[in-house]
C-alpha cells in the first residue's frame, strides 16, 4: 500500500511565531543571489510540483533511471567514466546495490570514496547527487561505490545507517575486487548523504574501523531541529529560511517524521553526528552549504565542532543560496567554484 506523502500546515519542531532577527555570525548569508532570482521560479515551480505527489512511492519514481546533469565545461560521463552495478549481502541478508564509477584509466589501489546519495533518507538515489559521483571518478585513483541503502518510512533509522556501515565492510573486504586500498577511503554524501556519511565516519571511529582518511560533507543535516544544542551553538537558518526554495522547513519535517519517527526514544541522539559524545580524532572534513538554506547552520554548527576537536575542517557557505544548489541549477557561476573545492579536496587527500 502506497505511504502517503504528508505535509504539515505548520511545524513543530521550530517557533515561527517568535520574535526573529538574524543572528550575528551567519544570517548575513541569507542575502539574495542576483544569478539565482533569475531562476528561482522555474525551480520552485519544478519542486513544487513534486512535493504535490500524493505519495512516496510516486515521488521516487521521479527522474528515476536518469543520470545527472552535467555543468557546462564539467567531465564527459560518456568518455570520461565507466560504470557498472553490483549488489552485497548486508547484516540480515538484504541484497543491497553499489553503482561503481571510476575512470577508463583507473590506477591500481585506488583510493576508494564511499557515497550515500540524498533524497532527505526517503526519495533519491545513485544518481541524485550523480554529479558528484562523476567529477570524484574522473581522478584516475579515486573509484566511487554509491550505496543504495533502504528507504525511510519503510525503513527508518538506523537501517540507512546499518546499510551504510555495511557498505564500508563489504568494499574494505573485497578491495581487491574493487580495485582500491582499504586504508585509503572518503566517505561522502549531500543532504541525508552527508549525515550518513558523518555518522558513518563517527561510528567507524568508535568500532575501530581503520581506513577512512576524509569526509566530504555536503549541504549536511546534522542534527534534528527538536534536539539541537542552540546553548552552544547558532541557531537561526530554520526560522530565517523556513520558507526557502528548494527545501523549506515544512519538507524537512516531512523526512524527519518519516526517517526517525520518535525523537523521545533512547537512541534517537544516535543518528545526529553534532550530539557525538566526542568529535576527536575524526579525519579531514570538506563542508559546503547554501547561505538560504534551511540546514545552513546545520553544517556550520558541525564545522565548528570538528574544528574545536582539533579536526582539520574546510567549510564553504554561499550566499543566498538554496539546498543542494550545485544539482539543482549547474549553470550557476557558484556551482563551478563549489566543485573547484571539491576536487581540490580529493586531490588533496588522495595524492
Amino acid at each position: 500500500m502506497p505511504l502517503p506523502l504528508i505535509l504539515k500546515s505548520k511545524p513543530d519542531y521550530v517557533d515561527l511565531d517568535a520574535d526573529f532577527k538574524p543572528l550575528p555570525k551567519h544570517g548575513h548569508l541569507t542575502q539574495p543571489h542576483e544569478e539565482y532570482a533569475l531562476v528561482q521560479p522555474a525551480i520552485d515551480a519544478m519542486f513544487d510540483q513534486v512535493w504535490a505527489l500524493p505519495d512516496f512511492h510516486e515521488f521516487r519514481q521521479v527522474g528515476l533511471g536518469v543520470d545527472a546533469s552535467m555543468p557546462p565545461g564539467g567531465p564527459d560521463r560518456a568518455r570520461d567514466v565507466v560504470t557498472e552495478f553490483l549488489q552485497f549481502p548486508a547484516r540480515d541478508g538484504h541484497m543491497i546495490e553499489l553503482k561503481v564509477y571510476k575512470s577508463p584509466k583507473v590506477q591500481k589501489e585506488a583510493a576508494l570514496m564511499l557515497r550515500m546519495h540524498g533524497g532527505g533518507w526517503c526519495v533519491g538515489g545513485h544518481e541524485t547527487d550523480g554529479a558528484e559521483n562523476v567529477y570524484a571518478a574522473t581522478h584516475p585513483n579515486i573509484v566511487v561505490v554509491s550505496v543504495d541503502y533502504r528507504l525511510a518510512p519503510e525503513h527508518p533509522a538506523p537501517q540507512a545507517l546499518h546499510d551504510s556501515l555495511d557498505a564500508l565492510l563489504w568494499s574494505k573486504t573485497n578491495a581487491t575486487k574493487l580495485g582500491v586500498s582499504p586504508d585509503k577511503i572518503i566517505v561522502a554524501g549531500s543532504s541525508a548523504g552527508a549525515n550518513l556519511a558523518a555518522a558513518l565516519t563517527i561510528e567507524a571511529r568508535d568500532q575501530g574501523i581503520a581506513g577512512i582518511v576524509a569526509q566530504v560533507l555536503h549541504f549536511p543535516q546534522t542534527c534534528h531541529p527538536k534536539l539541537f544544542p542552540k546553548d552552544r551553538y547558532e541557531f537561526g537558518s530554520y526560522i530565517q529560511n523556513a520558507e526557502a526554495s528548494v527545501f523549506d522547513l515544512i519538507r524537512d519535517e516531512c523526512f524527519l517524521d518519516a526517517y526517525v519517527p520518535d525523537t523521545s526514544s533512547p537512541d534517537a541522539r544516535d543518528h545526529w553526528p553534532l550530539l557525538a559524545d566526542s568529535h576527536r580524532d575524526l579525519p579531514p572534513a570538506l563542508i559546503q552549504c547554501g547561505g538560504n538554506d534551511v540546514l545552513r547552520d546545520d553544517a556550520l554548527a558541525y564545522a565548528e565542532a570538528l574544528g574545536a576537536a582539533g579536526v582539520d575542517v574546510e567549510v564553504h557557505a554561499y550566499p543566498g543560496l538554496p539546498h543542494c544548489f550545485a544539482s539543482a541549477v549547474p549553470t550557476l557561476s557558484d556551482t563551478q567554484e563549489f566543485y573547484k573545492r571539491y576536487n581540490y579536496f580529493l586531490d588533496k587527500h588522495t595524492h
